[in-house]
């Protein structure tokens, strides 16, 4: 059982001891912190903060003490209820609201939940602001108001929709030339808020939905990280429908996968390349990744004659750099889009009506589609960290024994040989060394990794 505190909020597992898990006590004091911050940095009387939640099963236990939270700093609540990543990001400007909070655990399996924290932007809190909260935490300095100033809540439910709306009037985004096409779209919502939203744009685009686990109940029917070896059966049901492709999302709808239509995985990395390569074909500009995303966005960015730069890993980062350089489109290679036209953070909606889109425009399959970009092969593994293992001699160690080849460290190590690179780094979110290489070919990115985990049990001495 795990508590993981970081700059971008608290993320752990369900019951056991306050401190160790998340626990309820845990929830309220890191509510109580979050408010009290806002507090402390927003010149009003009255503050105002949007919360979601996706459908994992402690949700309304976590929504429950988090609303209430507020409620007892003084601070007005608008509830979304059932809700996605993307659409409380959208809801929080759109309501003028000081900040949000979304309740989830993103990729993480159902005994996990998390409290991400927002700004008045809608967008993740930078590094510094989130040490401050950890130290509001910390020291436990926090001042409830009186019984006659306690916050107000006020439910509304049409995000959701008001979402799809958003991003059915994006410039780019052709539901008329989709509804032409008459697609056919198998959908695996992970029984969370997926499974309600993803339809239901599809079919306000005019495709026939195929609709796989789309029950918001949080009984995840398969691991919730869209990767490939957890997503067997929509496979299988892309093929058996004879549907156009699959929509994979995960728990909260800001990671995208698609199937090809032959059944195989269109590839997460891919994701982002496919809609980019759309965007740029239309308003041609600069691109950003993370350093663990694939080098066939940077191919597509040359292509359209673009600037492409890679950022450290996490959406705080990619949004900073993609500001920095005015790129139009970017994100992460987990299938995470990021499209500022509607706003900086990872979308699965905007991701689908692009794609679509981009898909309408084009007379090929989606197998066809992914055959015609650069070939890119990643391997992602990890080694589960134990407290005798120093990650940071290992970085040091890695990064001395390739010290000649094109290196860096703005997070973690990533090291750029001529034909493949890899990267490593301690997660963020789980208590793991990442370990991510591309090749050319499977063989050659899964010989890379294995040839570099290797090196590191040398060094750890595991």
């Amino acid at each position: 059982m795990t508590l993981i505190k970081s700059i971008s909020g608290i993320r752990g597992t369900i019951g056991g001891k306050v401190g160790e898990n998340l626990t309820p006590v845990d929830a309220v004091k890191f509510a109580s912190a979050y408010g009290t911050f806002l507090k402390q940095n927003t010149p009003k009387d009255k503050l105002k903060v949007v919360i979601g939640r996706d459908a994992r099963i402690s949700g309304p236990m976590i929504h429950n003490l988090v609303q209430n939270t507020l409620v007892g700093l003084g601070i007005d609540v608008i509830d979304l209820g059932l809700s996605t990543t993307p659409t409380v990001e959208i809801a929080v400007p759109l309501e003028k609201a000081d900040g949000g909070i979304i309740l989830t655990a993103s990729h993480n399996p159902k005994q996990w939940n998390a409290l991400k924290l927002l700004n008045a932007k809608g967008e993740f809190l930078s590094g510094k602001e989130g040490e401050l909260i950890l130290e509001i935490a910390e020291s436990e300095s926090f001042d409830f108001v009186d019984v006659d100033s306690l916050g107000e809540v006020t439910v509304n439910d049409s995000y959701m929709d008001i979402h799809i709306d958003e991003v059915l009037d994006l410039p780019l985004v052709d539901a008329e030339a989709v509804k032409m096409r008459k697609f056919k779209v198998v959908v695996d919502g992970v029984n969370s808020s997926g499974g309600i939203v993803i339809p239901n744009l599809l079919e306000q685009m005019g495709v026939e939905v195929v609709k796989l686990y789309c029950d918001p109940n949080g009984h995840f029917p398969h691991n919730p990280e869209p990767l490939k070896e957890h997503l067997g059966d929509i496979c299988k049901l892309v093929v058996d429908e004879n549907a156009d492709f699959g929509i994979v999302v995960d728990p909260d709808v800001d990671r995208l996968a698609f199937i090809s239509n032959d059944g195989e995985m269109f590839g997460e990395e891919y994701t982002l390349v496919a809609c980019a390569d759309y965007v740029l074909s239309k308003t041609p500009g600069n691109t950003v990744s993370n350093m663990s995303s694939s080098r066939a966005l940077r191919d597509i960015t040359n292509k359209h004659n673009g600037n492409y730069q890679a950022s450290a890993v996490g959406e705080v980062n990619v949004v900073e750099l993609m500001k920095k350089t005015n790129a139009i489109i970017g994100g992460e290679g987990n299938g995470g889009i990021i499209y500022p036209e509607s706003h900086y953070g990872r979308d699965s909606l905007v991701g689908v009506a692009l794609f679509l889109t981009h898909l309408a425009n084009l007379d090929m399959t989606v197998a066809e589609l992914r055959a015609s970009y650069p070939q890119y092969y990643m391997s992602k593994n990890k080694i589960e960290l134990t407290p005798q293992i120093d990650v940071d001699a290992i970085l040091e160690a890695m990064t001395e024994k390739y010290k000649n080849e094109d290196i860096a460290t703005i997070d973690g190590v990533k090291i750029d040989f001529a034909e493949n690179w890899v990267h490593l780094r301690k997660s963020n979110t789980e208590p793991i060394i990442r370990i991510y290489t591309e090749a050319q070919t499977q063989q050659l990115a899964d010989d890379l990794a294995n040839r570099i985990i290797g090196e590191i049990k040398v060094v750890a001495g595991i």
